[in-house]
């Protein structure tokens, strides 16, 4: 799955582009059948003078851990060579992240507002989802306890429904429904929807265009993870693949140009799990650089393999 990451990214950045787009966040595993390469370890970088659109500025690094290219519309990769010595990956490339987002000033501004009221939703999510266990357990005890009985107000009667079978029972009243089927919860409140399908959990808010899809795999999977997290002022996308291989991918968008000057930036990670990593950054001015990110991506494999 890791070569279609950049038309994934590149159609979500799109998508996120739309006018009234509102804000969409989605995190997934999907399972990989391709078995990766075995990555190599390297000592110093392949730097050639150009790869795809993109040319070498000047000499490599005498130390050979980095090198400096140009690409069209003024966007600019720099190659590193980055040893762990007993550090860990996460911080590593978090690192990287966090020196890329700081090129986005407003859209990294925008992209915490909305993880906060992200964290916000799915704790309220829950909590409602609890509560509208709760509200159906009891409501299929009262609809048991009303079957027993003759009287039903017409009124109720004309607003609800309680439909009781093995293994299915359906709850609605108003606005508000609860659907119970083997492997599917379904908690809906007006505008707002709870969904669990297998290890699948999706969250939507009508009223704040807003959905989280989540897609649980088990941790000994062969599983790569992909988060987005995209609205119509930007975008930020995350992969990272299982095994002892490090394959991590990182990027994030504007919708208008920041302060800097740039309006997309991001990573092509690489590399045994020991290290040394090589890592491509990406700085670009136009939102659709896929050029760009393929000749990093190109760079990347060059030096370590797929």
């Amino acid at each position: 799955m890791h070569h279609l990451l950049w038309p994934v990214c590149a159609l979500a950045l799109m998508t996120a582009a739309c006018d009234n787009a509102g804000t969409v966040r989605i995190t997934s595993t999907t399972s990989g059948k391709d078995e990766a390469g075995v990555l190599k370890v390297v000592d110093a970088l392949q730097c050639p003078q150009t790869q795809g659109v993109l040319t070498r500025k000047g000499s490599a690094r005498a130390d050979g851990n980095t090198c400096v290219y140009s690409g069209p519309r003024g966007s600019e990769v720099t190659l590193h060579l980055v040893s762990l010595n007993g550090g860990s990956v996460h911080d590593a490339l978090k690192g990287f992240e966090d020196r890329l987002s700081a090129d986005l000033p407003e859209a990294l501004a925008e992209a915490r507002a909305r993880e906060e009221r992200a964290r916000a939703d799915a704790a309220r999510a829950e909590a409602d989802a609890a509560r509208a266990e709760a509200d159906a357990d009891r409501a299929g005890a009262e609809a048991e306890r009303a079957a027993a009985k003759a009287e039903v107000a017409a009124e109720a009667a004309a607003d609800s429904a309680h439909i009781s079978a093995p293994g299915m029972r359906i709850d609605a009243q108003g606005d508000k429904a609860t659907v119970r089927l083997p492997g599917m919860h379904i908690d809906a409140d007006g505008d707002r929807a709870n969904i669990k399908i297998g290890g699948i959990t999706i969250r939507a808010d009508d009223k704040n265009s807003q959905v989280n899809v989540r897609s649980s795999a088990n941790a000994t999977s062969d599983a790569e993870s992909v988060t987005i997290d995209a609205s119509d002022g930007g975008a930020r996308i995350r992969t990272s693949s299982p095994g002892d291989a490090i394959r991590a991918t990182f990027m994030m968008t504007a919708d208008q140009s920041s302060t800097t000057g740039w309006r997309i930036v991001g990573y092509e990670a690489r590399g045994p799990s020991g290290g040394p990593i090589v890592v491509a950054t990406v700085r670009g001015k136009d939102r659709n650089e896929n050029r760009v990110f393929e000749a990093a991506k190109a760079l990347v494999t060059l030096n370590v393999g797929d």
